[in-house]
Parts: structure tokens; C-alpha cells; sequence
């Protein structure tokens, strides 16, 4: 075997707009460095993500084999996007949480949010309220007020 030649299974993580996968960057460099086919990944992530509006950025890990060929799964997109979108599409949280309320949401949108998340293979087990919890806390950080 030469030397640094790659033995186990090299896992990444990174963000990608659902559908839209290009082998540019971030994507292209990312595999291409590592021997990657970006083609080919960027048709399958597209295909896989047919299901989601285009653009959405999705939580993606890579595992790259020793022999080239890869596997990924992809991840509800991050709560922070989630809360943007239903308090109103806004730009980006507070800088001074706690301080300033940018926007209000009901307990509802909490769950929606929740929901979403908790089919995460990660989150699954920790149950509806308990990543509820974890959204309203997001949402507090990021200057939304949850209304009860």
C-alpha cells in the first residue's frame, strides 16, 4: 500500500441548497479533492432532495470509501431556517437576543418546527416535546417571542 493511501471511510458534513447541487463550490472541491466523482453525487443529491423546495439549505454527511464510491443521508434543514420562515420570512435573528424582539410566533409554529425536526434519525428518541423545547430556545436566541 503507498503511502497515505486511504484505509477507512472518510466522513464530511456540509450544507447544500436542496436540488441545486453543482460541482462547484462547495461541492465540487470538497469531492474532487478526495476522488470523488462530483457528477455523479451532485444527480443523486438532486434526485433525493426532488422532494423539498429547491434551494432549501440541507444538512448533508458524505461518507467517501476507500475505493471511491460514496453514501450520503441528508437532514431536515437547520431549526434557524425553519424559524425564519414562519415568523415571516425574516433576514436573520437579533444580535441582542433577549434585548430586542424581531418577530412573534405561536406554540403551533413550535410544533410545525418540531415536527420537522424530530424526523431526524438523531432526534427521533428524544420525542416531540423535548425538541420542541430545544426550538424555543432557538427561537429565543434569535430574538423570536413565543407566544402561549
Amino acid at each position: 500500500m503507498s503511502k497515505g493511501a486511504q484505509t477507512v471511510a472518510t466522513t464530511l458534513r456540509c450544507l447544500i441548497p436542496a436540488q441545486k447541487a453543482a460541482p462547484t463550490p462547495p461541492v465540487g472541491p470538497l469531492l474532487g479533492a478526495r476522488g470523488v466523482k462530483s457528477m455523479d453525487f451532485c444527480k443523486e443529491f438532486n434526485a433525493k432532495t426532488g422532494h423539498l423546495i429547491a434551494g432549501v439549505p440541507t444538512p448533508t454527511q458524505i461518507t467517501i470509501n476507500p475505493d471511491r464510491t460514496f453514501s450520503f443521508t441528508i437532514r431536515s434543514p437547520p431549526t434557524t431556517h425553519l424559524l425564519k420562515k414562519v415568523a415571516g420570512d425574516i433576514e436573520k435573528g437579533t444580535g441582542q437576543p433577549g434585548h430586542e424582539t424581531i418577530a412573534t410566533i405561536s406554540v403551533k409554529h413550535i410544533y410545525e418546527v418540531a415536527r420537522i425536526k424530530s424526523m431526524d434519525k438523531d432526534l427521533e428518541a428524544k420525542g416531540l416535546e423535548n425538541v420542541a423545547r430545544s426550538v424555543i430556545s432557538t427561537a429565543k436566541n434569535m430574538g423570536i417571542e413565543v407566544v402561549y
